[in-house]
């Protein structure tokens, strides 16, 4: 069997036993097979192979296609096969490319990671929420392990760079939250032996009736001891707590009783009110004065009355005072020696003013002029006011 190749003929086998179209159907189908062959490898190029697994296949298709031993246009192969060469160039090219930026994001991915870590190392510890800083951290991590596995491999120095900084800032980090919890564990120490002592002086208090100001003052220290840590303030809480219930609870027993006992005197003071209120209408300070006073005597004897009960009979009381004692200052303004002289003698400067505008107002009547009728008429109004006003 030949082909013919070029501008020769070349013998491509021997078919024995076999008639011509037969042995020309096998080496056809040898073709056929390059053919495929070929066309499989365009494809793969087409739909983005990896360069270096086109440019091997292109190579091995170059060399079987040197001499084959098939029959069919081995010149239009050879040349589809040469035509990929340049497709592998421009696979290479946009492969180069791509890798390019798959390392830009996978640099930029890492950067940010080592950033964010810096910036929780940057932090002032006391202001730091360690468990919430912790879990981020922990993420942060699993963040840069996925970017190894799955992101572009950067140049070995870069990516030695930024994992050093990211260690760097972590371990910054661990050394700040071992220093504030070993400073939290004295500090908290400290301030639970203090809360201790207050709440066994709270605890001593039990059962005494007149205690509640030292409780109190066990309270202002309370709340500068610091926190000694939940669940230790928590239980030392209950205590304190339970201890001025306890204070609280023999004082109320103790001023319950007191009231029961001071009940007659609030019956006694009530009575007293009843008499000394209608005293908010009288209108004679004097007589006004000797009710009151004579109130006020017994009053004072009547002794204390229940605590819930003071203020509002006091304030009873404290109106019917201030009443007397408005009658009592306008009393004095009406008898005071200078001040009546002072009156008397404006009195008798506005009588003599009223008699003249009286004489005034008839003559402006008998002359008809109405204009002068009216400012007499006015002019005395205003006189006798002030003269009804004086006296």
């Amino acid at each position: 069997m030949f082909v013919r190749d070029h501008d020769d003929e070349r013998q491509v086998g021997e078919y024995p036993d076999a008639t011509p179209d037969e042995a020309i159907g096998y080496y056809e189908r040898k073709y056929a097979d390059l053919a495929s062959q070929v066309g499989l490898l365009e494809q793969r190029a087409r739909r983005g192979a990896p360069p270096a697994d086109v440019a091997r296949a292109v190579r091995r298709l170059a060399e079987a296609l040197e001499t084959p031993s098939a029959v069919g246009d081995l010149q239009a192969l050879r040349n589809r096969v040469a035509a990929l060469t340049g497709t592998v160039e421009d696979l290479t090219a946009q492969k180069s490319e791509e890798h390019k930026a798959e390392v830009e994001r996978a640099r930029a991915d890492r950067v940010a990671i080592v950033e964010e870590v810096e910036a929780l190392a940057g932090r002032d510890p006391a202001t730091v929420q360690w468990k919430a800083t912790s879990q981020a951290i922990d993420a942060l991590f699993n963040r840069w392990q996925e970017a190894q596995k799955t992101g572009a491999r950067l140049p070995k120095g870069e990516a030695n760079d930024l994992w050093k900084r990211f260690r760097d800032a972590r371990s910054s980090i661990d050394t700040q939250r071992r220093a504030y919890f070993s400073e939290l564990d004295a500090s908290q120490g400290s301030a639970r032996e203090q809360k201790e002592r207050i709440v066994a002086k709270a605890e001593a208090l039990a059962g005494s009736t007149d205690a509640i100001g030292t409780y109190r003052s066990l309270l202002d220290e309370w709340k500068l001891a610091g926190r000694a840590g939940k669940r230790v303030d928590d239980a030392l809480w209950a205590r304190f707590r339970a201890a001025g219930d306890a204070v609280y609870s023999a004082k109320a027993q103790v001023q319950a009783e007191q009231d029961v006992e001071l009940g007659g005197n609030l019956e006694a003071k009530l009575a007293l009110l009843t008499e000394a209120e209608p005293l908010l209408t009288a209108t004679d300070a004097p007589s006004a004065r000797t009710r009151l006073t004579s109130i006020q005597r017994r009053w004072d004897a009547a002794g204390k009355v229940p605590r819930d009960q003071i203020r509002h009979v006091e304030d009873r009381l404290r109106a019917v005072e201030q009443h007397v004692a408005s009658l009592e200052q306008d009393h004095w303004r009406r008898t005071n020696p200078e001040t009546r002289a002072r009156s008397d003698g404006l009195s008798s400067q506005l009588t003599a003013a009223i008699a003249k505008l009286e004489t005034e107002l008839e003559n402006a009547r008998a002359a008809g002029d109405a204009r002068r009728i009216t400012d007499a008429q006015d002019a005395l109004n205003a006189r006798r006011t002030w003269l009804d006003a004086l006296r």
